[in-house]
């Protein structure tokens, strides 16, 4: 059975995508690792190296699964096919081929937001949270669901997040979603202020009254759409044992 693995972004572990458990289909196996440096794994060292990255996240992201990455989650999945064997599909949640890019955050917004985060990591993580919510219909609702998800202090270390802001500088994901080694599909909110226009309507599934997080917002409309893509690639790996 093709499993889904669930990847998270920046600053946030694996427990964002708990609101998603009770809408998934029977059936489905769904996966949610951390990164290291995150939640279960806050004891190892997240690398900036991505093969070191492709070799700590080996075992978690197989082949023959579909991988879902949120955000940065989104990018470092993009930015592992080129250290890792394909999976059988990509989805990139709230994810342009760039984090910083024309309409959506600017390079000056990161700089501004990384000195920041060295001078107050903990305001600025609490600071970012609150940022990313305010295209989810109810942002003081969401903002409250997470932090009863992941608390209100970060699970990963300061060295984690700093690396982590490293990489949403420098991943560009361009030369994968110009010629895929794996079929990639874009999810996006209509409220997402982290997505340009352009990006997000640009993307194949457009999901009406959100933000850049809708596992928050409307886990049943983000769970559908994933498990019929999911229904696509078995039913292709059914097609491809056929003949």
């Amino acid at each position: 059975m093709t499993a889904m693995v669930l990847l998270s972004g920046w600053g946030i572990d694996a427990r964002i995508w708990q609101p998603l458990a009770p809408c998934w289909p029977a059936g489905m196996e769904i996966r949610t690792p951390d990164w290291p440096g995150y939640g279960e794994r806050r004891g190892e060292t997240h690398p900036a190296s991505l093969p070191e990255l492709a070799s700590l996240m080996r075992d978690a992201l197989p082949a023959d699964a579909v991988w879902v990455g949120w955000s940065l989650g989104g990018l470092l999945a993009g930015a592992l096919l080129a250290h890792l064997p394909p999976p059988r599909a990509l989805v990139l949640i709230g994810t342009a081929a760039r984090f910083c890019h024309a309409g959506g955050v600017s390079a000056a917004e990161l700089d501004t937001f990384r000195r920041a985060f060295e001078r107050e990591p903990q305001a600025t993580w609490q600071h970012f949270l609150r940022w990313q919510l305010q295209g989810e219909p109810t942002p003081r609702t969401a903002h409250r669901r997470l932090l009863d998800l992941i608390g209100s202090r970060p699970s990963a270390s300061t060295l984690t997040l700093e690396t982590g802001l490293h990489q949403l500088a420098e991943i560009d994901l361009t030369p994968w979603l110009a010629a895929p080694p794996c079929p990639i599909r874009r999810v996006a909110g209509t409220q997402d202020g982290l997505l340009s226009e352009a990006a997000r309507r640009s993307a194949d599934m457009v999901l009406a009254d959100t933000g850049h997080c809708p596992m928050l917002s409307c886990p049943a409309a983000l769970t559908a759409y994933l498990a019929q893509l999911r229904a696509e690639v078995a039913a292709d790996d059914k097609h491809e044992a056929a003949t």
